[in-house]
This record gives C-alpha cells, structure tokens and sequence, in this order.
C-alpha cells in the first residue's frame, strides 16, 4: 500500500490516542519532537513497557517536548495541549466525562496497559472527535481499538509497514480493516499537524 499524502481533515478533532511497542520511543520522538508549545490536542500514549518496573517515559519526553506530559492518574481530567502515558501495570481508559480510569483487568494481547483498551475506550468517550495513531510494534495490540475508533467516525492512522522497526502492529491494523491513512512517520506528523491547526481555528 502506498503512503498517500494526507488530505485537510473533513472534521474537528478534540484528541489523539497513540500506540506503540517496540521500536515505540524512536518514533514518538520522531512523531513528537519539536511540536509548537502552542500545541492545543490532548494526546494520550500508551506503550508497552514492563509491568514490574517504574516508568521514566513522562521524564524522558518531557526533556525533548515543549509540552506539559504526564502519568495518567486516576480520574485525572484531559487537559489541552498536554501529553499522557499510560502507567505500567494498569489498563488506562478515558471515561465519558473525559477523565482516566485505572484498571487491573488481565492483559490484552499480553499487555498491560493495552492500547486497544485505551482506544476503545477513548472512540465511546470522543466519537468522531477523536484520532488514533498506530505505530511500531511486535504484537497485534491497537487494531481492533483504531477500528472501534473507525466505527466511531474518528479518523485513523498507521505507521507505513514498510518503515516501522517492527511492523507486525500496522500489518494487523490494516489486515483487519482500512485505515484513513497508512503514512511514514513524517507524514503522520504533518497529519498531526494538521489535525492541530483545525482544531486551534
């Protein structure tokens, strides 16, 4: 499938759910780096790490973004323009009041916290307000949320196979339904920019 520029989005969004495994933090910098301070979007990341450890993931962004990013916290309301990743150990939802939820419900895929939970999820509280975006990864986590997210009239985007390090995620996302766009990394960040830009004006 070739990558197709993305059209202007045909509808305001109001929040970006992204996931990724392996290879997950190269693409992110590479997704996120360098986004305007003036940033508007909500985005909440889930990636997979160990259960059993400590995460340094909001650390580690927050020295590389001019963003306010954050662990998810328990009916910690989204705010605008700030960057969220899921804790280890612990399904993170957004409820319809559009706050976090934490659970210790068994693994999806193998993983906790699950980017499916999260987008599902995310696709009930937003509809079509909201974009999800998939990434590297070496297991099939994401494809069936990004296609709630769909079915919700949100819009969709994967990492282009052919560049991710591993490309077992998007291949899934894609086998199991079509997503909007299926674009490199900075053609994801062009959409995301554009996604902004519509939701700022």
């Amino acid at each position: 499938m070739k990558p197709t520029a993305p059209p202007p989005p045909k509808r305001r969004v109001e929040a970006v759910a992204l996931g990724a495994s392996a290879g997950g933090i190269e693409a992110l910098f590479t997704l996120l780096s360098g986004l305007p301070p003036t940033w508007s979007l909500p985005m909440v990341i889930v990636l997979h790490v160990p259960e059993n450890h400590e995460s340094h993931l909001p650390q580690i962004f927050a020295d590389r973004l001019h963003l306010p990013v954050h662990e998810a916290a328990d009916k910690m309301p989204l705010a605008a323009g700030h960057v969220y990743f899921a804790p280890p150990g612990y399904h993170l939802s957004i409820e319809r009041d559009r706050r976090f939820s934490l659970s210790c419900e068994p693994p999806v895929h193998f993983s906790r916290p699950s980017i499916d939970v999260l987008m599902s999820s995310a696709a009930d509280a937003y509809g079509r307000s909201l974009a999800g975006m998939l990434l590297t990864g070496a297991n099939e986590d994401g494809a069936e949320g990004l296609q709630r997210i769909q079915q919700a009239g949100g819009i969709t985007a994967v990492q282009d196979p052919n560049e991710a390090q591993i490309s077992i995620m998007p291949q899934a996302a894609i086998a199991l339904h079509s997503p909007d766009h299926v674009l490199p990394l900075r053609e994801l960040r062009a959409l995301l920019l554009q996604l902004e830009s519509a939701h700022a004006h």
